[in-house]
């Protein structure tokens, strides 16, 4: 009698079993392939360009069955409803016999909402439609579709939406290189303020383009660096719109996550400074791949970096910048809104010439120090950025 029993709560422990694998099972989404996913009717259906930002859109999230996927979405626009080769396809045709029937526009979102910047949808229209300057039509219908990929999986399109714009000529040339900010516990004003006015003046602190680098001409993706001294228990993280947390990157995104890394503050993924020390940074803005590496020499530290020049008889104890990290040893030094002539000058520190940076290469470059070339400096105003680190400088030209 009591083998009987004991065979029956044998019996009854393995269908418990069975029945609880056959529940946690069911309560673990497996990753399915969807096949479309829809795009919403945009607001406003006639667009002036030439008076807009931006235009909002709105999707829903594809069904990748329960599957917590990290999807990024893209918007590409066609005045034809057509979508057989796109500019970048065209672009890379050097006969120029290929013709594009839509474009890719570069912003790329994290979430199921989006703003399609007014001057990326006048450029994709001009390239497209190959307008002259005096024959761009007062209305134009365009078509619009999102795409969604996640890893695992293959591209999806949204339905196609349409709106009417009044387009405008606008001259092609090479895009801005794209550049990301560093913003965290350590960063600038230490504050995590990514406001757009914070760039150099408070929690965003700027990458640098590399000279002798290839950028794309249309996105001006590439490999961008920075370099630093980060304290022991930093957290950052990367952002490539000021004021805008959408579109950011963190550890998740590291190449090679040393010890001296740590992944930080739970699903936000922040990049954490294990061991104290000087470290370099490469991003490529075209896979978003983080490479962070422990600098293996001890740069020197300043407390003054001057730009002295011919425009003001190249007095380095004059034309003083701003150190931008406020909490930590400072490396980057701005200026606002600095207006030149043509001309030529250099970073020097601490007032004097015992250490300074040039270079030949103008808008950005890398300097190297003492007897080295000046920079050709073009008329126009500027937002300036220097890393004494990296000797890398990069002067935006203010609008």
């Amino acid at each position: 009698m009591k083998k009987i029993f004991l065979s029956s709560l044998m019996l009854l422990s393995m269908a418990l079993m069975f029945t609880a694998c056959e529940d946690d099972r069911d309560s673990n989404p497996t990753l399915v392939q969807p096949t479309t996913f829809t795009l919403n009717n945009p607001v406003n259906t006639l667009v002036d360009l030439a008076e807009s930002v931006a235009i909002p859109f709105a999707w829903s999230q594809p069904d990748y069955g329960g599957w917590p996927a990290a999807v990024q979405y893209q918007l590409e626009v066609s005045p034809t409803n057509e979508w057989n080769v796109s500019t970048d396809e065209a672009a890379a045709d050097e006969s120029g016999e290929t013709i594009a029937d839509y474009a890719i526009l570069p912003n790329v979102y994290a979430s199921c909402t989006g703003e399609m910047p007014a001057v990326e949808l006048a450029k994709a229209l001009v390239s497209i439609c190959q307008w002259e300057e005096d024959n761009v039509p007062e209305k134009q219908t365009v078509y619009v579709r999102c795409k969604a990929s996640t890893s695992g999986t293959t591209t999806i399109f949204s339905n196609v939406v349409s709106l009417d714009v009044n387009p405008y000529y606008i001259e092609l040339a090479d895009a801005d290189i794209e550049l990301w900010y560093l913003v965290g516990s350590g960063i600038g004003s230490a504050d995590w303020d990514n406001s757009a006015s914070s760039v150099g003046t408070g929690g965003l602190v700027p990458m640098y383009p590399i000279m002798g680098n290839d950028y794309d001409s249309r996105t001006g993706q590439g490999e961008i660096q920075y370099a630093g001294y980060f304290n022991a228990g930093m957290q950052f993280k990367l952002i490539r719109v000021p004021g805008d947390w959408g579109d950011q990157l963190n550890f998740t995104n590291v190449a090679n996550p040393g010890s001296f890394l740590s992944d930080e503050d739970g699903d936000n993924h922040n990049i954490g400074i294990v061991e104290a020390g000087y470290y370099r940074i490469r991003l490529n803005t075209a896979t978003r791949e983080l490479v962070i590496e422990p600098l293996e020499t001890v740069p020197g530290v300043y407390t003054e970096i001057s730009m002295p020049g011919d425009y003001q008889e190249w007095n380095p104890a004059e034309n003083l910048m701003n150190g931008m990290s406020t909490s930590v040893e400072n490396h980057d030094w701005y200026l606002k809104s600095v207006t030149y002539g043509d001309c030529e000058l250099k970073f020097a520190a601490n007032k004097d010439w015992a250490v300074s940076w040039g270079s030949k290469d103008f808008p950005f470059g890398i300097g190297t120090t003492n007897n080295d070339p000046n920079i050709p400096v073009k008329a126009g105003t500027y937002h300036v950025y220097f890393n004494d680190i990296l000797g890398a400088y990069n002067f935006v030209a203010v609008e």
